[in-house]
């Protein structure tokens, strides 16, 4: 599995700087939290890394390849994978279309197969609704259909944008529980974003703490969960 490597990455909308410098490392086989208030640039960096925003300067490497200059499709290609913030579901496709959406890059039916026992092992839920519009399902429901999708691209990282953002607490759990196991079981690499830094902490091996565009703290999971600005800002200690 690679290493993801970005440094002193700068990124602007228009005239405004978004990201001021942001320089971090996701080490083969980990999961990396990238924690901070609304706003703070952590998926604008998603974003960055997935070739959906521009990089003004800086660089981002992955297994010692330069690919910043690289479009999102060959990002695909090279084992970069992202489920967005929102879901975006196409709503009256069904749950196993949208995931095919998600294996275009996947040459032979084999390997697609291989990939959709890999999500429905994973969200058991996504197997039982296959035949449903993804429309009509619950939020937590979308979420693994969507993380599912990402999965379909047979991804050796997986970029997560706020996976927990207005689904209840009981889903939120079981899907950071299969996130984390599939980390566990198959090595692939994680970058999570997430609001809630509490569960983002628990969940990572490794974890940076953004604020108005840049990386003001890093430390491992437990590490951070016993900073006290940390616990001060964004866990309510």
């Amino acid at each position: 599995m690679p290493t993801v490597e970005v440094k002193d990455v700068v990124v602007h909308y228009g005239l405004v700087e978004a990201l001021h410098g942001v320089s971090f490392t996701v080490p083969a086989g980990q999961i990396v939290a990238l924690v901070g208030s609304n706003g703070a640039g952590k998926s604008t960096t998603l974003k960055a890394l997935m070739g959906l925003k521009k990089v003004s300067s800086g660089s981002i490497h992955m297994d010692g390849r330069r690919i910043d200059g690289t479009g999102s499709a060959q990002r695909v290609s090279m084992g970069l994978a992202l489920s967005p913030e929102g879901r975006r579901l196409f709503p009256r496709m069904t749950v196993w279309e949208n995931l095919m959406v998600g294996a275009h890059t996947v040459g032979s039916a084999a390997a697609r197969n291989r990939s959709l026992e890999q999500v429905c092992a994973l969200f058991p839920r996504v197997q039982e609704r296959r035949n449903q519009l993804a429309g009509s399902l619950s939020g937590g429901e979308q979420q693994m259909v969507a993380i599912g999708r990402a999965l379909m691209s047979h991804p050796q990282i997986l970029m997560l944008d706020e996976p927990s953002l207005g689904i209840a607490p009981k889903i939120v759990s079981e899907i950071a529980q299969a996130i984390v196991r599939l980390n566990r079981e198959t090595g692939i690499s994680v970058i999570l974003v997430e609001q809630n830094a509490r569960l983002a902490l628990k969940m990572a091996h490794h974890a940076y703490v953004f604020e108005q565009g840049t990386v003001i703290r890093s430390g491992s999971g437990q590490e951070l969960l016993q900073d006290a600005f940390v616990q001060k800002a964004f866990l309510g200690v």
